[in-house]
């Protein structure tokens, strides 16, 4: 599913960061667990929230779905 893609993709960015969940979520303003819950694809995440962790992780909206 694109859920599970996007946040497998979003969790190979976040950990190149070498952030937590907890200390990115708290980062760009998100609730850790929901954070959480796009990194295992158990969301269907807003565009508005898919903005927020692309700034949060200094790359555009386009960046994010490069190789899906």
């Amino acid at each position: 599913m694109i859920t599970e893609k996007i946040g497998t993709r979003i969790r190979k960015l976040r950990k190149n960061t070498g952030l937590s969940q907890e200390k990115f979520a708290a980062k760009i303003g998100m609730d850790r667990t929901y954070f959480a819950s796009v990194e295992l694809g158990k969301r269907n995440i807003s565009i508005i929230n898919l903005e927020k962790i692309a700034n949060g992780l200094n790359i555009t909206l386009s960046e994010m779905f490069l190789n899906l």
